[in-house]
């Protein structure tokens, strides 16, 4: 098959109020090109009605009827991202006759992991039959549901394409691609045929929760909070007693697992600074799981503009970090990037998880195309 452009889309579990739109040119196998990433605000009243909609997720956990405002905020949140495409592709001079397929993850509400005896749950928002009839054009979305009733974790799915960005860089085993979004995830490849990857713990989410409980903005910026802060080592060290960390992978988490409670009673500086010190920590604990452990790690997502998390990877984690754009990628793109690589391989039959990676007893294709 020939490259096609193909659009990838992103909406984090933090909540920040963008869509990540990113274009890319590939095969589904490697990148012939990488086109343009935008973030395109998508409104307050739609982020407003996405937390009510997690909020409301959590009260369901899986039992019994769907609530209501799910159908609400799937098509508000469908008809926002496509808009957002149609106004993407126009400003790139282009047509969506030029888009081979768009890769639409929608929005995670609720995610539980598969535990012995139990397959797993997973829900995203995001209508693709609906987006597939504004653009006129293929989409390829729900890309978990087949892996979690397969008895798959249902993430993390970003390990192939993370495999295919590792393919310049001649990987060897001694780094690993760290995403730090609302939950930190981690992919490590020895350079020939295995691949790992899973959810060390969390990342921004609870950090960001506990920034804006305590009226200090909606993250903590820079990592000023945290690096103001003191760390409770006793605190610390029982939190670090979570089983989690020692499970084996794979394994993959949901946002709220892990949350801003776990600093309760702590000054913000000093709160922020204790979630920081658990989300490295935790990374630490996922890479002695790892074949080898890596030396290095290129981060993406937001969290690698933290400074603090930054800092404490090297004291807390023992392993030198480095932001995504040090070896020429695109740090805040790489998620909706993914999308767009996973859309294509959708499109081409081609696996998108794996025994390493998601727990699935065989390398398993994912992803519904309408359109």
């Amino acid at each position: 098959m020939e490259p096609i452009w193909a659009i990838g889309l992103m909406t984090g579990t933090v909540l920040d109020g963008n869509i990540d739109i990113a274009l890319l040119k590939t095969d589904g196998e490697t990148v012939a090109e990488f086109g343009t990433y935008t973030l395109a605000p998508y409104g307050e009243d739609l982020r407003a009605l996405l937390v009510a909609t997690l909020n409301a997720a959590q009260e369901w956990n899986f039992e019994g009827r769907e609530p209501a405002i799910f159908a609400e905020a799937e098509r508000a949140l469908t008809i926002a991202q496509s808009d957002a495409v149609a106004d993407f592709v126009a400003n790139q001079g282009m047509t969506m006759a030029d888009i081979g397929i768009v890769g639409f993850h929608g929005q995670s509400v609720l995610h539980r992991a598969p535990q012995p005896g139990r397959i797993g749950a997973t829900r995203q928002l995001g209508d693709g039959a609906l987006m597939a009839e504004r653009l006129s054009t293929r989409v390829a979305y729900d890309f978990r549901s087949a892996d979690v009733a397969s008895g798959g974790q249902g993430a993390p799915l970003s390990a192939i394409y993370h495999t295919a960005l590792m393919h310049g860089l001649g990987a060897d085993g001694t780094y690993a691609i760290l995403n730090l979004g609302g939950v930190a995830n981690i992919t490590w490849w020895d350079g020939k045929d295995q691949i790992v990857a899973f959810d060390t713990g969390p990342a921004n989410a609870p950090i960001n929760d506990f920034v804006m409980a305590h009226g200090h903005g909606e993250m903590d910026r820079d990592g000023a909070l945290a690096l103001a802060g003191t760390v409770d080592e006793a605190r610390l060290s029982q939190l670090l007693d979570h089983p989690y960390l020692r499970a084996a992978y794979p394994k993959s988490l949901d946002r709220f697992d892990f949350t801003a409670a776990m600093a309760d009673g702590c000054t913000v500086d000093d709160g922020a600074a204790l979630l920081t010190a658990f989300t490295t920590s935790a990374v630490g604990c996922g890479l002695d799981l790892l074949p080898r452990r890596p030396n290095k790690l290129i981060v993406c997502g937001g969290g690698r503009r933290n400074s603090a998390i930054m800092q404490m990877l090297a004291t807390r984690a023992r392993v030198e970090a480095v932001p995504a754009e040090t070896v020429g990628w695109r740090g805040d793109a790489i998620e909706a990037e993914c999308f767009a690589y996973l859309a294509v391989r959708t499109l081409r039959d081609l696996p998108i998880s794996f025994p390493t990676t998601t727990g699935v007893a065989k390398p398993m294709t994912g992803g519904r195309i309408a359109g």
